[in-house]
């Protein structure tokens, strides 16, 4: 039988997740929140 004690404490995670958890972690995206704070101010100045 399977050790699941023995097999997680060997457990080491892909380098390639890590990875993309830093670019998606760091990636500065424009989202809806964004676009509707510019439409607000730009209302605000008119």
């Amino acid at each position: 039988m399977i050790n699941f004690d023995e097999e997680i404490e060997k457990f080491q995670p892909s380098l390639e997740i890590e990875q993309a958890e830093d670019v998606i972690y760091n990636n500065d995206l424009t989202d809806i929140t964004d676009i509707l704070k510019e439409l607000l101010k730009g209302n605000k100045e008119n």
